[in-house]
């Protein structure tokens, strides 16, 4: 399974928040924040401190979709 931060850019257009915003917000490194637009695994520390700084719940900013939509294979 692969994690799509779509929702998360979208919340964050919707609370009108940059990047740097979020991950000084959140607590983390700008490290964080660049693997997550990349699409890689972030821990679940992280995810957690993302939806205490945007007030929303894991399905509000992720969701899971199968390896090979993620490839764009069928």
């Amino acid at each position: 399974m692969a994690v799509d931060y779509t929702k998360l850019f979208q919340k964050m257009e919707e609370q009108h928040l940059s990047h740097i915003e979020l991950v000084r917000k959140a607590g983390f490194s700008g490290n964080i924040m660049t693997r997550i637009r990349r699409g890689n695994y972030v821990s679940l520390e992280s995810i957690e401190a993302i939806c205490n700084a945007l007030d929303c719940t894991v399905d509000e900013i992720l969701e899971f979709k199968p390896e090979a939509a993620k490839e764009g294979i069928q």
